[in-house]
């Protein structure tokens, strides 16, 4: 199956099959919208979209940028590219400003509001169920589920660790989060019903045998016995990555072995500098990812998901500007990954992930993420699974959707369940189990002291003197410490 932009051959071609039994039966279709901005969100669609079908259920995927009118939507992944790949730190701004500016979430619902027809429009008449993958996406379905104008269930699966207040959205269902840490920072900032769901990948992302390795390194020309540091940087080779890869090779302890993706500028700047190993686009990432020791990411997107599938130890390094380091920071405390936050420490952290106990710890907690599948949720929703009412005036009735419709629900029908009884094995601690939406953004018992000390709406004047911060950082970025030695975080430019 192709998967691109829209709907794909396959999702076409089961449009007209026949039903999978019974008379006049149809099998429950599932509407996954998804934004093509790099490989996590589209990537993990594709294979929620995979599994549900294996479930007997109708996936179709959309990409957001086909949605917007006027090429919009290719204009705005365009420009979230240059940003990330030549002015970081004004994403990293955008993206403080929408974490801390209390009007950012409802400013943004109000700017996607002419886009609801187009949506609605979208949506095949047999819908059971709506899935967002990307923020924005919650930001439309939400508001529409919640006003009425949508009536079948809609879920959000939190593609990223760590939770941005533009991934929580009034009249989302249901929320598949990847870690109960995940899970504290959406229910801390208003979700509602938050489900720790595991993660998505490929089925050819598996722990390897030592054999396997091997002759993974002899196939694609990699020194045998060596310690490798797989770096990667996402589709597009964005941040320090040159920069990155030179400090690797200088700490003796491991040789670089880099994806530079689909960036050829990037593929070519190290090749001239010949340092370690540079692949360009991989086609066959399980057995590079089976032949490295440990991965060295800087985003927390979907190549350190597949590496945590692998069995393979994630060090953080160097992360972008905002949903970089936000990431970083999340699955450091969850225990995914170890954030490497100064130079001096590069060498050290690598030795300790690929041989030591820590690396031992953070491979059984990067495996845990993979035991229960997000495409269960989904699939009991679209069928049919049972929602409380919403905590409104006059629910009193649990609703059921046998018969979902994409149109106006009436006067008495639920338009949100802020809270779903979860049935659903939880990977680290019981679920929540809540019978009525929290008044509020209402911290719950398992939210971390460091994540219920911050609020999760900040006044105007917080997030200038953010600004202020990041504006000193960037003017002493580049002053070396009393030993000479640079700061190792500094967002800077790639390379």
């Amino acid at each position: 199956m192709t998967f691109r932009s829209g709907r794909s051959e396959a999702n076409r071609k089961e449009a007209s099959e026949p039903p999978a039994s019974g008379v006049g039966e149809r099998r429950p279709r599932v509407m996954i919208i998804y934004a093509s901005a790099g490989a996590g969100h589209d990537g993990a669609s594709r294979e929620l979209a995979g599994r549900l079908r294996e479930r007997g259920l109708l996936a179709d995927c959309v990409d957001l940028a086909d949605i917007f009118p006027w090429g919009l939507g290719r204009l705005l992944r365009g420009t979230y590219h240059g940003m990330l790949s030549r002015l970081p730190w004004i994403y990293g701004l955008l993206f403080a400003i929408g974490g801390n500016f209390s009007r950012a979430a409802p400013i943004t619902r109000a700017l996607l509001r002419p886009v609801w027809p187009r949506v609605l429009r979208m949506l095949p008449p047999d819908t059971r169920a709506v899935v967002s993958t990307y923020p924005v996406v919650s930001q439309i379905v939400g508001p529409l589920r919640r006003d009425g104008r949508l009536a079948v269930p809609v879920v959000t699966y939190l593609t990223d660790f760590a939770v941005n207040p533009i991934w929580v959205s009034p009249g989302i269902d249901v929320h598949c989060a990847a870690h109960r840490t995940t899970r504290a920072e959406a229910r801390a900032l208003g979700a509602g019903e938050v489900r720790v769901a595991g993660r998505l990948v490929s089925a050819g992302f598996r722990p390897g045998s030592p054999a396997e390795k091997r002759r993974a390194r002899e196939r694609l020309g990699l020194p045998v016995d060596a310690r490798l540091a797989l770096l990667v940087a996402g589709s597009w080779g964005v941040g320090a990555v040159a920069r990155t890869a030179a400090e690797i090779a200088r700490t003796g302890v491991a040789v670089p072995v880099v994806v530079c993706g689909r960036n050829e500028t990037l593929l070519r700047r190290l090749e001239r500098r010949r340092t370690g190993y540079v692949f360009g686009w991989v086609d066959d990432m399980p057995e590079l990812l089976r032949a490295a020791d440990v991965l060295v990411e800087n985003a927390g997107g979907l190549t350190a998901l597949e590496a945590m599938a692998c069995g393979l130890p994630v060090a953080t390094y160097r992360p972008i500007p905002g949903h970089g380091r936000a990431n970083a920071a999340t699955m450091a405390r969850a225990g995914v990954a170890t954030w490497v936050r100064r130079v001096a420490e590069l060498g050290p952290t690598l030795v300790r992930l690929a041989d030591g106990t820590a690396g031992e710890r953070q491979r059984a907690a990067g495996l845990a993420l993979f035991e229960t599948d997000p495409a269960m949720v989904v699939a009991d929703i679209a069928r049919g699974g049972a929602l409380p009412e919403p905590a409104t005036e006059g629910a009193g009735r649990a609703s059921s959707f046998d018969a979902p419709t994409i149109a106006p629900a009436r006067a008495d029908e639920p338009l949100g369940t802020p809270a779903l009884v979860d049935g659903s094995p939880s990977l680290d601690a019981p679920a929540l189990v809540d019978g009525a939406a929290p008044a509020g953004p209402e911290v719950p018992a398992e939210v971390p002291a460091a994540v219920a000390a911050v609020p999760s709406r900040r006044t105007l004047t917080r997030w200038v003197g953010l600004r202020a911060g990041v504006a000193r950082l960037r003017i002493g970025a580049d002053q070396p410490r009393p030993d000479g030695t640079r700061p190792a975080n500094h967002p800077d430019r790639q390379g």
